[in-house]
């Protein structure tokens, strides 16, 4: 289950990310890989993004999904096409990219 302040939105760019199927599970929207593995999003009235990287006093993350891909350049362009940008602080070099969702959740696109 996945916190945000717009449920639709995150599961739609999750979907378009990961070529995912959008589906509704257990009366929520979700998004499904064909291995079975399941996204679930909920929308907060009192929704605050989590700061990354982690600071004191602050909205700590509350989840971080890596997820390995051919080509991470690629995909971070796409990713920032359908909504993500670029975390500023990046500790991966060569093997891995983070980036923030469109709720504000850092997560990991890393090489293969």
């Amino acid at each position: 289950m996945v916190d945000c302040d717009d449920e639709k939105k995150l599961q739609k760019f999750y979907a378009d990310l990961l070529g995912w199927e959008v589906c509704r599970l257990f009366d929520r929207p979700a998004v499904r890989s064909s291995s079975g593995i399941v996204f679930l999003f909920i929308e907060e009235d009192d929704y605050v993004p989590p700061v990354w990287p982690e600071q004191n006093g602050k909205q700590q993350k509350q989840m971080h999904f890596d997820f390995q891909v051919d080509n991470v350049a690629d995909t971070v362009k796409r990713a920032e096409a359908l909504g993500a940008v670029k975390a500023k602080a990046q500790f991966g070099g060569e093997h891995f990219v983070t980036m923030i969702d469109p709720a504000g959740h850092p997560f990991c696109l890393c090489k293969k």
